[in-house]
């Protein structure tokens, strides 16, 4: 009798726990800001880099970067990025992760956004997780910050970024 009763306790919970899940994927609101071309200004700190030699083929400057990161000094990147409608629906819009990476909304609206994310690094066993913090300061100006720990050797990333659009066409920037 009590071993029925679990069970049918187990079930609501499960039912109750799987509808509160769908009512707060209703709550998901993405970022609003144009879609297009932006362009990301990244400053990126990495801790706990082994130094594992640095290729004698890079450039003088990606050698000084590669010093830098394995020093654990800031390093600051200026990439494009190309902002679209699904990227923006799947929180992905100012990725900044490598490899295969789930994201858990943690709050959203149209002018700020905080997930959790985990990402498989391809190539090894390594995993990464962390939190992306997003703030619209208006649609063509976005603020952020990440921090992620890497499995295996664990190494610490930190970085803050800043965004401004460009235009609507992206060009070829994926």
């Amino acid at each position: 009798m009590r071993t029925r009763f679990l069970a049918r306790l187990l079930v609501v919970l499960i039912v109750l726990f799987c509808s509160l899940n769908l009512w707060a994927a209703d709550d998901i609101t993405p970022l609003n800001i144009k879609e297009g071309l932006w362009e990301d200004t990244v400053t990126r700190t990495m801790k706990g880099i082994h130094p594992h030699g640095i290729p004698p083929d890079l450039s003088p400057e990606d050698r000084a970067r590669a010093e830098a990161t394995m020093k654990g000094e800031p390093v600051t990147d200026v990439r494009k990025n190309c902002v679209t409608k699904e990227k923006l629906e799947k929180h992905s819009a100012f990725n900044f992760s490598r490899g295969d990476c789930t994201r858990t909304v943690v709050s959203s609206t149209g002018s700020k956004l905080e997930l959790k994310f985990h990402c498989e690094i391809s190539g090894g066993p390594a995993a990464s997780d962390g939190t992306l913090a997003l703030e619209a300061l208006s649609s063509d100006n976005v603020k952020g910050t990440m921090h992620s720990i890497t499995s295996g050797r664990p190494v610490t990333t930190d970085l803050t970024f800043t965004s401004k659009y460009l235009g609507p066409d992206c060009g070829d920037v994926k």
